[in-house]
């Protein structure tokens, strides 16, 4: 009880709101399977087209996190996630 009291407090220190779901039913966890299954799929594309061995597939997942983080997406008005979390536009330097 401590604990949770503990995580509450902390969690609402760093804006954090803090909400559990039940294991195992996609009812409850609808937005994280679509965004873990675009994660997959683009993770995936990325393999197919690099033919990397498969023990590079870390590598490629958080390869895909970062192309998505930086690519506009019209759901938020074109622009990109990276971009709504930092206030400023992703820096390209090549």
């Amino acid at each position: 009880m401590v604990l949770n009291f503990f995580k509450k407090i902390f969690f609402a220190s760093k804006g954090i709101f803090h909400q559990t779901r039940c294991v195992y039913t996609p009812r409850q966890n609808g937005k994280v399977e679509r965004k873990h299954q675009h994660i997959l799929n683009v993770a995936r594309a990325l393999m197919l087209q690099s033919q990397l061995p498969k023990h590079y597939w870390s590598y490629v997942v958080k390869h895909a996190v970062y192309l998505i983080n930086r690519t506009p997406s019209p759901i938020i008005e074109n622009k990109t996630p990276f971009e709504l979390l930092h206030k400023q536009n992703p820096d390209f330097p090549y």
